[in-house]
């Protein structure tokens, strides 16, 4: 028996080898080894670094290297006004997040706070919009890598090379979150790296008529093709839905400060840089793209990113984007297992679903969570190779499927506004010396919130959008009756 922290015999057979090997642990550790509950808690392991990384990786996606030419063509130039103020929301949406995580850093935060500050129900349809958007981005995702692994080995199904992609990445998210985080700054990197050359060739084209015989392109092509507003109000709202859409994943920072060494600190640090980094690289690229190439006939020119280094002279030009892409899309897995995973713990400990879903492995990782979602992105990615051979045309309802995660892709958008204004009410005390407060805090989460809703409403207008619009929305309904139901039977 353990009377006063010391192990007491009854007798002297009760001395046996477990008991000695008990005596021994207690008195140098206080631990009772043989009743110890399985560790539930995440380990603080990414620096600054790796969430900057993280959130850089989750934002920039293939979207941005195949020319974001459907987004320009239903306003021209004048994209980069509806990048500029997708911009803009994006900042106010991580100062809101980035205020309350400084009060409370924990995983999985926005769906944490939208529990505590909006209603149960909001937390709960949060965090599996959350979990049904990464999970088909990550399918999408292994679909491109094969696709992209084409270019080099034409040979090899796509299934086999999706399944080594997903045993990789769920090998990575399995080892520890360090490990997830060192992965995931070099994928990062290279897509980092990828756009500061673009960004200074783009330069040397435009300024100095590097690859163009001498002759200095200049800025002429931004209004001379039609102007500037080539599509009008309603060309420019239809714009800013995909641009909003391709800002999705920054928020990921939210999910990670659980895992954050010195949170407050590294918390402030990341959203402050991540910000300004991401509209320099979106907005730049693009400002490249609609300045060396004409906005009508970029459907002409492929990626404009092979383009433009062909253009200097750089003849692995197309090797080496496509080397990009398979990073890219690699990137949009791994943050897919790790952001959903994370979920399905935060539910787990909410008793959402079973507490087996929190149960992390000894480098503090929970396990059964990123064995599931990689599974499920792996059985989707299998699935799209069989349907084709069962059903015919199959092929458009996958398309369907992958762009029915915007809708649940702005939910934390959303609820991280709602959340931050009931935050403020309920404690005002926390506010006193916060050095990370939301600027023009009501106004600026009403010009947010109006402009996410307005690009929904248009969303809905637009025969191109209108679909996934539909099925997001019939997404949240389900689950909001899961939820009715399950809460009525407990």
């Amino acid at each position: 028996m353990i009377k006063n922290g010391w192990y007491h015999a009854k007798s002297a057979p009760e001395l046996n080898f477990r008991s000695a090997f008990f005596i021994i642990n207690y008195s140098f550790t206080g631990r009772n080894i043989f009743k110890m509950k399985p560790k539930r808690k995440l380990n603080r392991e990414l620096t600054s670094r790796h969430m900057q990384m993280i959130a850089l990786g989750g934002t920039i996606g293939v979207g941005l290297f195949m020319g974001s030419t459907s987004t320009i063509k239903w306003t021209g130039p004048s994209v980069l006004l509806a990048y500029a103020l997708a911009g803009l929301v994006l900042y106010l949406v991580m100062r809101a997040l980035g205020e309350m995580l400084y009060v409370d850093p924990s995983t999985a935060s926005f769906a944490k706070f939208a529990s505590e500050y909006i209603h149960p129900l909001a937390g709960y349809l949060t965090a599996w919009s959350n979990i049904f958007q990464y999970l088909v981005v990550g399918i999408s995702e292994v679909i491109a890598v094969g696709q992209y692994l084409n270019y080099w080995w034409p040979g090899i199904p796509g299934w086999v090379s999706g399944t080594a992609i997903v045993v990789t990445l769920c090998a990575a998210n399995l080892a520890s979150v360090k490990a997830y985080g060192e992965l995931e700054s070099w994928f990062a990197l290279i897509k980092v790296v990828t756009i500061i050359f673009m960004l200074i060739l783009g330069a040397l084209v435009i300024l100095l008529g590097v690859g163009n015989h001498g002759q200095p392109l200049g800025f002429s092509n931004l209004w001379a093709h039609g102007g500037f507003f080539t599509g009008g109000f309603k060309g420019f709202i239809f714009a800013l839905s995909i641009v909003i859409a391709s800002y999705q994943g920054i928020e990921v920072i939210g999910i990670t400060a659980g895992e954050a060494q010195n949170p407050q600190t590294t918390i402030v640090k990341s959203i402050k840089s991540i910000v300004a980094r991401i509209l320099i690289f979106y907005i730049g690229s693009i400002f490249v793209i609609v300045t060396i190439y004409p906005w009508n006939k970029l459907a002409q020119v492929g990626s404009p990113f092979v383009e433009t280094f062909s253009r200097v002279g750089i003849t692995a030009a197309a090797g080496i984007i496509n080397f990009v892409l398979v990073t890219a899309a690699m990137s949009g897995c791994n943050s897919g297992i790790f952001s959903s995973s994370r979920m399905l713990y935060t539910l787990g400990l909410k008793k959402e679903i079973s507490e087996k879903f929190i149960k992390v492995s000894r480098h503090g990782v929970p396990t059964l969570p990123v064995l599931l979602i990689s599974t499920g992105i792996f059985c989707g990615m299998l699935l799209n190779e069989l349907l084709p051979y069962i059903f015919k045309g199959s092929s458009n309802v996958f398309v369907l499927v992958y762009s029915s995660s915007v809708l649940p892709g702005m939910v934390p958008w959303f609820v991280i506004l709602l959340s931050q204004l009931k935050f403020r009410k309920m404690h005002p005390e926390k506010l006193i010396n916060h050095p990370f407060k939301l600027p023009f805090c009501p106004l600026s989460n009403y010009f947010a919130l109006t402009v996410l809703l307005l690009t929904l409403v248009f969303m809905f207008f637009n025969p191109e959008t209108r679909i996934s619009v539909l099925v997001g929305f019939v997404f949240l309904i389900m689950m909001s009756l899961i939820y009715c139901v399950t809460r009525k039977k407990n």
